[in-house]
């Protein structure tokens, strides 16, 4: 999405900083909902800057005079949150010396941020469906009900679909969170916006700290928007203000930057970018996997080659491919069964010793030399042929007399024969049993 007039207006306003689409279109979505009381479920990686949406999100509602409240849900004790938020009475548990008004109270008219929405207890998630519901609430140790008026943003970095499937977090309570989705992208998607916030959090420690901002060589540019940054921008911010402080030179070069860049971190699936040499390049996860698992297909393929021509050699138990003969149809019927180092099956030799090559001078006799000569030779040639003829006559009638046994159904027959169903389904063509059906 294009960076309007409306959007740069926002970011100028809310110090946000980057130009990919994807921000562009959250940002553009934030926009929309804000001016309505509808609810809103933040979600993105930690670091990413869900929390800058939910301001903005308030900073441009009719509740911008309002209070507004951040809570992150992880870092309260599930004790005590069910208090935290909606307060409690005198006397409710030990240590409530005094009434105490929760934030839904305290907040009446403005907005409650809910980060980590996903670590709330599953007996609070159902108080606060309630409040979402009807805007009504119980104190802890309270029969009495009281009223709020409060606008709700959540914000999750778990897959809120895969906790309900868990039964960890509430069917209802998702789908009125999930009223109107905003998706926050990483920062490793985020392209030339590395570049732009690590220019920004540099120069603004430099200026803070008096000191002289640094500058990047193309090479440190390249090293660090390869980056993945899990932690997104709060790990960019720590790196960029570490260089800043600790490197004496202002130039900084690509050895430079990778000191401060964890090797561990370098890439989301580092063996595999090295191996399809993509370590400089913008690859996705999805890509990658396409390539591994094309690699694995010819590596199985390239295998089944390998078996094949050892079965048919006699290296290995012939018992083995009869019993499992349709998995090597794929290869038998392209006739590719050799690999660059193993001869073809037909190629193999059925002695232990080499076939003998007449020299060029020299008279090769045949058996039909000989039959003009010698009379205990006979000539059998002909037996060949008539064998193997008697054999395709054999192979036919048997398959025929199968399939009439079952109907002409392959798959019976083939059950019956021993074989493959595919197998039986070639026998069938090459023998043009079909027309006699």
């Amino acid at each position: 999405m294009t960076n309007s007039p409306e959007i740069q207006s926002v970011k100028n306003r809310f110090g946000i900083i980057g130009n990919a689409p994807g921000l562009n279109y959250a940002l553009n979505v934030a926009i929309q909902v804000a001016p309505t009381d509808l609810t809103v479920l933040i979600t993105g990686e930690s670091g990413s800057g869900k929390e800058s949406f939910s301001k903005i999100i308030h900073g441009l509602s009719p509740r911008k005079h309002g209070n507004f409240i951040a809570i992150n849900c992880g870092a309260i004790p599930e004790g005590t949150i069910d208090s935290e938020l909606f307060g409690h009475t005198k006397g409710a548990f030990t240590g409530a010396i005094d009434d105490r008004k929760g934030y839904f109270e305290t907040t009446d008219g403005g907005t409650i941020f809910l980060d980590e929405i996903g670590e709330m207890p599953v007996s609070t998630q159902a108080r606060l469906l309630r409040v979402l519901e009807n805007g009504e609430f119980i104190p802890v140790g309270s029969s009495k009900e009281k009223k709020t008026n409060v606008r709700v943003v959540a914000a999750t970095n778990v897959n809120l679909q895969r906790a309900v499937e868990k039964g960890t977090f509430r069917e209802d309570l998702y789908y009125r969170l999930n009223t109107v989705p905003i998706n926050v992208p990483p920062l490793r998607e985020r392209g030339f916006d590395i570049e732009l916030l690590f220019i920004k959090f540099t120069s603004d420690f430099a200026e803070k700290n008096r000191i002289e901002p640094v500058e990047l060589t193309e090479a440190a540019r390249k090293v660090l928007t390869n980056f993945r940054f899990p932690g997104n921008i709060r790990q960019l911010k720590n790196i960029a203000e570490q260089i800043t402080l600790l490197e004496p030179e202002r130039i900084i070069t690509a050895e430079s930057m990778e000191k401060y860049l964890p090797k561990s971190q370098a890439g989301g699936l580092p063996s595999l970018i090295h191996q399809f040499g993509h370590a400089d390049s913008d690859i996705s996860e999805r890509e990658i996997l396409y390539k591994v698992l094309f690699e694995m297909r010819k590596d199985v393929t390239e295998l089944k080659k390998l078996v094949y021509n050892l079965l048919q050699g006699g290296q290995i138990s012939s018992e083995f491919v009869e019993k499992h003969e349709d998995l090597f149809d794929d290869i038998k019927a392209t006739g590719n069964t050799g690999l660059s180092s193993l001869p073809m099956p037909s190629q193999r030799e059925e002695r232990p010793y080499p076939l003998y090559t007449p020299e060029d001078d020299q008279v090769v006799v045949t058996i039909d030399n000989l039959q003009g000569t010698r009379e205990n030779v006979e000539d059998i040639s002909h037996e060949d042929e008539e064998e193997s003829l008697s054999l395709e006559r054999n192979e036919h009638e048997i398959i025929l007399k199968a399939l009439r046994k079952n109907n002409f159904k392959r798959k019976y027959a083939a059950k019956d024969l021993g074989i493959s169903e595919r197998t039986l389904y070639r026998k069938i063509k090459q023998y043009d049993i079909e027309d006699e059906k």
